[in-house]
């Protein structure tokens, strides 16, 4: 009779202690049936499922196994598996697979503590958890504003209650100040080729038409006509048209003053950056002005920009928009239009933003991300990002802060 046994090897991590063990694993010419290894805070657990063939002597394996351990001061322990228990696991790996993605500026045990135990009452697997975020000192960086802190968390089976389970993650992420992503591990999920943003409030911090109806004295008129549409008194159209119509006579000159106002979006550099890096293909699908898409795209290395075109005569605003608004419906047919231009399937669109106008496009993308959102906009979104910067999203595709440097920095001249 085959026999299996688990190994557990743990100890202060140094170089050659796997290669240690595995030699004697295979000088009895040993199956593999599972690995895995993990170094915390330079300690070493490993573990090895190994099968043991009938003319091999056990006993034998495990007497080196022990000295072998001795002499490297590490411990080693020996779980036997029976056959029956090995076969059920076996049949387990068929399970669908999802990954949990914990995003903050630091991890507490609080927040796991949650997390986690939502993961329990779903009857989830927990299979690995990993740090993606970089190693933080003690003082200083952990503090900081613009700090990050990722845990991917990869789980086997399905949630008992889907809307059970996501609104408890919501609700945990508003107490808990973090955000909560909940994945199905699929090969679309690490093979994304677009991502499409929305440019006011998402890769910039303002809302321009608010700005350019400062510069033109009528802030509260414009602010009005929006207060109607959200009460829904008005459709995006009507009230995109009412709110253009409030600039007419404005001088040419305050787009550029307001352009040099506007701040872009926390991580919105690193972002583009590495997505340029990774080869993805990006775009800026906005109910915004095209004048200022434009200058984001040279800025940031934009491929395409769909947006809406303020006409200006003889260096003054007209009121109007030139052709088709760019509204929620246009942003999904967009989407729609470029993803078959780069012969990419919606499946591997990355669509981002923050407002009722985006969920269209949100709900059609393999990935929708409500970033700074609305509370409607959040709560509807598949995915949300709230605590980080736009950078965050990197880490929803599984990249690392190691592999973000390693592309930033192939991506400078002379490197």
């Amino acid at each position: 009779m085959r026999e299996i046994i688990l190994i557990q090897v743990s100890g202060g991590d140094r170089p050659g202690l796997t290669a240690a063990f595995t030699r004697i694993l295979g000088q009895y010419h040993l199956n593999v049936l599972d690995i895995g290894q993990a170094v915390i805070h330079d300690t070493l657990s490993l573990g090895i499922l190994v099968e043991i063939p009938p003319q091999q002597e056990g006993s034998s394996l495990l007497k080196d196994l022990l000295f072998e351990a001795h002499k490297l001061n590490t411990s080693v322990r020996f779980r036997p598996i029976d056959h029956d228990r090995y076969e059920e696991w076996v049949a387990g790996q068929g399970k669908d697979r999802h990954i949990i993605t914990m995003l903050a500026r630091k991890i507490t045990a609080e927040q796991l503590s949650d997390v986690t135990a939502v993961v329990a009452a779903n009857e989830l697997n927990i299979d690995s958890i990993n740090r993606l975020s970089g190693r933080v000192h003690l003082e200083g960086e952990a503090g900081d504003e613009d700090a990050r802190a990722c845990v991917e968390i990869s789980v086997r089976g399905n949630p008992a209650d889907s809307q059970a389970m996501r609104a408890a993650f919501l609700r945990i992420a508003n107490e808990r100040n973090m955000d909560i992503a909940f994945q199905r591990d699929s090969a679309f999920r690490r093979n994304r080729r677009l991502v499409v943003f929305d440019m006011d409030s998402t890769l910039i911090e303002s809302e321009v038409i608010d700005e350019l109806a400062r510069e033109a004295g009528v802030g509260e008129q414009v602010a009005a006509i929006t207060e109607q549409a959200m009460r829904g008194e008005l459709d995006f159209d009507e009230s995109f048209r009412q709110r253009v119509a409030q600039l007419k006579g404005l001088d040419e000159a305050a787009l550029e003053r307001v352009r040099q106002r506007i701040s872009l979006t926390e991580g919105a550099e690193r972002l583009i950056s590495t997505l340029k890096a990774l080869g993805y293909r990006t775009a800026i699908l906005s109910g915004g002005f095209t004048w200022f898409g434009r200058w984001l795209q040279e800025r940031l290395g934009i491929d395409h920009v769909h947006a809406n075109e303020l006409e200006i005569e003889d260096g003054q605003v007209t009121g109007r928009v030139v052709g088709r608004i760019v509204n929620g419906a246009r942003k999904a047919e967009l989407v729609r239009e470029i993803a078959s231009k780069e012969g990419i399937s919606l499946e591997q669109v990355i669509a981002v933003g923050d407002g009722a106008n985006d969920l269209p496009m949100l709900g059609i993308a393999g990935l929708g991300i409500a970033f700074r959102a609305k509370p409607l906009v959040k709560e509807t979104a598949e995915q949300s990002i709230s605590t980080l910067g736009l950078d965050g999203i990197l880490y929803l595709i599984g990249v690392r802060d190691r592999d973000q440097a390693e592309l930033l920095t192939r991506g400078r001249p002379g490197q």
